[in-house]
């Protein structure tokens, strides 16, 4: 017998989407973004891609309120900035304990709901597409949740512990949208690349009981967010060495759409939020340099919310994380304005 209580069968996604379906207007506007963000992966589009939110998406309302303004400074900035806004409904955790997000526990001071949490997470994506015109990026934590989201999202992120993981892997060479590939938290390029490989190739296997067969993600691509040595230091991996050694991967592989996003927190920041700014300009500055670290490096992924730092879950502040210290509001606008006068 297993060591397992098996509460209930949940719904499967096709239900939950009848239940909660996208309408032809949402439809269209997941559609022309998603072909903006091709656009900028094939480089067609030069403008820079700037993947931006809070940690974990803990409340609805303060989510909405941060995307809400987000439109507007999207709206001064849409010339030179693509911006997908952040909403990630399951957190990683390295032990296994704390608050696992939004799937997990609608609310964070509930007791773990996954048949509301799934309802909550589709909801709150729907908000976002309704109420501000954006399609948002989400952490495939898991791959066989992918599917109840999969008509809403631009973007698809995978993180640095399931970057080796086979199911995530294959799962992502059947995703339309762009999947970025997190470096493992050791650091190994190489374990990043195989990844990218992996999911820019079709196959065959088994997922949510169906035998399927993908057809390959051209547009797989990595994400380098620092990394933690033997001694469980945090360093960083988007300096200009780093970025040249990516580039030299990508041309002696047979890739296509040669891609990075430089994640400005985590290790490369050492989880110090307020170093992300300098991060950006840092690496906008190697743009401008050399003009293979331009066309490899298509944007940012910023961890931000509508109060600076970060608390614990019963904290009460409103818009402040309750996992990963963010930037605040103010500064993350600055920031976007900063990126888009220098580029």
């Amino acid at each position: 017998m297993m060591n397992m209580e098996f509460e209930r069968k949940l719904t499967i996604p096709k239900e939950t989407k009848e239940m909660y379906p996208v309408t032809p207007e949402m439809a269209e506007i997941v559609a022309q973004r998603a072909r903006e963000i091709e656009d900028i992966f094939t480089g067609k589009d030069n403008r820079l891609l700037l993947i931006i939110g809070p940690c974990s998406a803990d409340n609805p309302d303060a989510v909405i309120d941060y995307i809400t303004r987000l439109r507007k400074v999207a709206e001064q900035v849409k010339d030179e900035i693509f911006i997908i806004p952040r909403i990630y409904t399951g957190k990683p955790r390295t032990t296994g304990a704390g608050y696992k997000g939004l799937m997990h526990q609608p609310d964070p001071h509930g007791k773990p709901d996954m048949f509301k949490g799934i309802i909550a997470t589709r909801e709150l994506h729907m908000r976002a597409l309704k109420e501000t015109g954006f399609s948002c990026a989400d952490e495939m934590l898991y791959p066989e949740n992918h599917r109840y989201l999969d008509d809403l999202l631009a973007y698809v992120a995978v993180g640095a512990r399931s970057v080796e993981n086979q199911q995530h892997r294959l799962v992502s060479s059947g995703i339309p949208v762009p999947v970025g590939m997190k470096n493992p938290t050791a650091g190994d390029f190489s374990v990043m690349m195989n990844a990218i490989t992996a999911a820019q190739q079709g196959h065959t296997f088994i997922y949510r009981g169906w035998e399927v067969h993908s057809k390959g993600n051209p547009f797989a691509h990595a994400i380098l967010r620092g990394y933690m040595n033997r001694h469980g230091q945090s360093l960083p991996n988007y300096h200009y060495e780093d970025l040249a050694r990516l580039a030299d991967l990508y041309a002696k592989g047979n890739f296509l759409n040669p891609a990075a996003i430089i994640d400005c927190n985590h290790a490369n920041s050492g989880k110090n939020p307020l170093e992300q700014p300098r991060i950006c300009k840092e690496v906008l500055g190697m743009r401008r340099y050399n003009n293979e670290i331009k066309k490899l490096v298509k944007g940012f992924m910023i961890e931000s919310y509508i109060e600076d730092g970060a608390q614990k879950i019963d904290g009460g502040c409103y818009g402040k994380s309750i996992t990963d210290p963010c930037l605040g509001w103010e500064k993350s606008e600055r920031l976007i304005l900063e990126i888009a006068e220098i580029l």
